[in-house]
């Protein structure tokens, strides 16, 4: 079976869909544990609010870079 550079290119773009998974993990996660803290500790909601939003910023970084990585490898790599 002989696999084309454009068969080589769709693997890639395949493999970083799938680490787009770990990034929709960690910020599920992120998610519930800023839940957890607001619901011990309401009085500090805004520090909790904002530490919860920059950690998600930075995490679908990591999402967006994949997604431009396999948009690329899709319609470039021919």
């Amino acid at each position: 079976m002989n696999i084309t550079n454009q068969g080589y290119a769709f693997i890639g773009a395949g493999l970083a869909m799938i680490a787009i998974l770990g990034v929709g993990i960690g910020q599920g996660w992120s998610a519930a544990k800023s839940v957890e803290a607001v619901a011990r500790n309401p009085e500090v909601v805004s520090k909790i609010r904002s530490q919860y939003i920059l950690s998600a910023a930075v995490t679908e970084t990591g999402a967006l870079y994949c997604f431009i990585i396999a948009i690329l490898l899709v319609f470039v790599a021919r």
